[in-house]
């Protein structure tokens, strides 16, 4: 029988929300600071949500609308822009959990389940959302950010790395992913992957081969639902629905 050893948890959108209501300011506080006169509004970067990476959406940008910005500059606008998204959060009662998230996190941790996260955000701002929203427990063994992986989601690189540091075997392990390069990046690397998706709209590609699809983890008050994969055992996701989950590799 299949025992469940690890989560490897996407920390932005997946844990919680945080695209528009952090980074998406911050990006534009930071092109404010460098006089670019660019303001993306929610439409624009949700689009600009389909390349991975802070530095790599700012390099993207500047070549579509014909200003091309050289590696240093891109690298001095994004130093700004985590200046920004570090006190916007600190100041700013703008991140929350998702519904169901500290529920199976504090569930996972009493079954002695290891928990990692997998981001493509900075390690700087990783702790930051962890350290605010864990206040009482720290959960994750380690963080696999920006800053250790020369390339990101939708690349295998981020999670290959976690699962040699994990040294857990695949079929004892769970993805939670809310985005298509996620979703790449975890099924390429051959990881059981659980897609929950956040507030930013995402089209899920039939070629992904993804096998399991809820529209929230849930909750006592808040049913989950699952579009894809094993029934629910009870009104939400727990420890038992995981290895229901894991029996079928």
């Amino acid at each position: 029988m299949t025992y469940l050893e690890g989560v490897y948890w996407d920390l932005d959108g997946t844990i919680a929300n945080t695209e528009l209501e952090a980074h998406l300011p911050a990006f534009n506080y930071a092109f404010n600071d460098f006089n670019l006169n660019w303001n993306w509004d929610r439409s624009t970067y949700l689009e600009l949500l389909k390349i991975n990476g802070g530095k790599n959406r700012i390099s993207y940008y500047s070549k579509l609308i014909k200003k091309s910005l050289n590696n240093q500059e891109v690298k001095k606008i994004h130093e700004r822009k985590q200046y920004h998204y570090i006190n916007y959060v600190k100041n700013n009662n703008v991140i929350s959990l998702k519904p169901g998230v500290y529920r199976l996190i504090k569930e996972l941790q009493n079954n002695k389940v290891r928990q990692f996260i997998v981001t493509s955000s900075s390690k700087k701002q990783a702790k930051l959302i962890t350290n605010q929203l864990f206040i009482e427990f720290n959960p994750f063994e380690f963080i696999i950010s920006s800053d250790d992986v020369q390339f990101l989601k939708p690349n295998p690189l981020p999670y290959l790395k976690a699962i040699k540091l994990s040294g857990i075997k695949l079929n004892k392990s769970i993805v939670f992913e809310d985005s298509i390069p996620g979703l790449r990046s975890s099924l390429a690397a051959k990881l059981p992957t659980i897609y929950v998706p956040s507030n930013i709209p995402a089209i899920i590609d039939m070629d992904m081969n993804l096998d399991c699809f809820v529209d929230s983890l849930g909750n006592e008050s808040c049913k989950a639902n699952v579009i894809k994969g094993p029934k629910l055992i009870s009104n939400y996701v727990d420890c038992a629905y995981l290895e229901k989950y894991l029996m079928t590799f």
